[in-house]
């Protein structure tokens, strides 16, 4: 008699992650606003989901890209990808027409030919703790940091910019609350009654916007007792911990300019880096303080006391006004600066995603300038 054998079933081999699930695109795109909100992109950036195929679309992999160049792309499709996620926006000026007669036109053709989703977090990824920004401190050592720019709460319980509060008699408040109705952008409009200097009165209390601001208070100043009775409040978002735009990083132990250099080369992978060197310094000054942001840092660094400046590019004049102040200068390429986070977006997404999709890295992905 034949022995008999148990069924066979399939197992994953130790160490091997299990078989994944597709996610569907708008499940996919939620994550990934949940991962680093689109509202902290720079007002001028152009960040979320920029291409999007005919629904229902699932996403079996997702395939990061600093840059998403044709070359890219067409590796992407090679590689069966779904979603792109490319930091830098392929789509930032409008587009009037979607022929193939420019590099970015025919990205798009090629994308949706292939049903290729394509999703840009850009400044948004520079804001967040755990984003760009961070990622290029870690090439530092051992230091602490602050956003050199903090990012404000996107939504708050207060509407308007700012908070008007007036008491009024019984004599002026209809007249004055029928006017005030008529403004607009006009919110959270309360009234309390109140006692003054021993008189009944009521408190008024409303937020409006700037604009409607200079109306409220032309209304009431024509009261010269509800005018002299009046207090104005700036309404200013909290500030959201450890984010915002570059980083000014103290070290915790001084290091040479020479050694700050080699310790950037070795983080970003690079043979060179370009140095302008701050009046008075040299190669063997001692770094205590660095402000960095990744890509191009002029705007964010400006002004920042610093013994360094780390970026991908600076202007010829700012890097000018930099060194005139005694500040060194240490200029990376913009996408030399960025580039690296992706590997550890990989991890940081697999967990954040719960492994139920593939993620990969191009291989095509680089920076344009090379030294020659």
């Amino acid at each position: 008699m034949p022995l008999l054998r148990p069924p066979l079933h399939r197992v994953c081999a130790l160490g091997r992650p299990p078989v994944r699930a597709l996610m569907n695109l708008r499940e996919l795109v939620s994550a990934l606003n949940d991962f680093a909100s689109p509202a902290l992109a720079e007002s001028w950036d152009n960040v979320g989901l920029l291409v999007e195929p005919s629904p229902p679309h699932t996403v079996n992999t997702l395939f990061l890209t600093n840059d998403l160049t044709e070359e890219v792309m067409e590796e992407a499709v090679q590689k069966k990808a779904d979603l792109v996620l490319s930091y830098h926006p392929p789509i930032f000026a409008p587009l009037k027409r979607v022929t193939w007669k420019t590099w970015k036109e025919r990205l798009v053709v090629r994308a949706l030919e292939n049903r290729i989703g394509i999703y840009s977090p850009h400044t948004a990824y520079d804001a967040i703790p755990h984003g760009v920004n961070n990622w290029l401190t870690k090439g530092l050592g051992t230091c602490t940091s602050v956003p050199l720019h903090p990012s404000t709460a996107p939504s708050s319980p207060a509407e308007g910019t700012h908070r008007v509060e007036f008491c009024a008699d019984a004599e002026h408040l209809d007249a004055v609350l029928s006017k005030i109705k008529d403004i607009p952008e006009i919110s959270c409009l309360t009234t309390l009654p109140v006692r003054v200097e021993g008189e009944e009165q009521t408190r008024v209390s409303l937020n409006c916007s700037q604009k409607a601001l200079l109306e409220v208070v032309a209304l009431l100043s024509q009261n010269s007792l509800l005018y002299h009775k009046t207090e104005i409040l700036l309404l200013q978002k909290p500030l959201l911990p450890h984010t915002g735009m570059g980083r000014l990083c103290t070290l915790s132990e001084p290091l040479s300019l020479s050694d700050t250099v080699e310790r950037i080369k070795g983080h970003l992978g690079l043979p060179h880096v370009r140095l302008a060197l701050g009046v008075g310094r040299t190669l063997e000054s001692p770094v205590k303080k660095v402000a960095l942001c990744a890509g191009s840092g002029s705007s964010v660094l400006k002004g920042t006391e610093a013994d360094v400046y780390l970026t991908g590019e600076m202007s010829h004049h700012d890097v000018l006004d930099a060194v005139a102040n005694g500040i060194s200068v240490i200029l990376c390429e913009h996408s030399n600066t960025e580039r690296g986070f992706l590997s550890e977006l990989r991890e940081a997404l697999t967990i954040h995603l719960q492994n139920k999709i593939n993620i990969i890295v191009s291989e095509k992905d680089r920076d344009p300038l090379q030294v020659a």
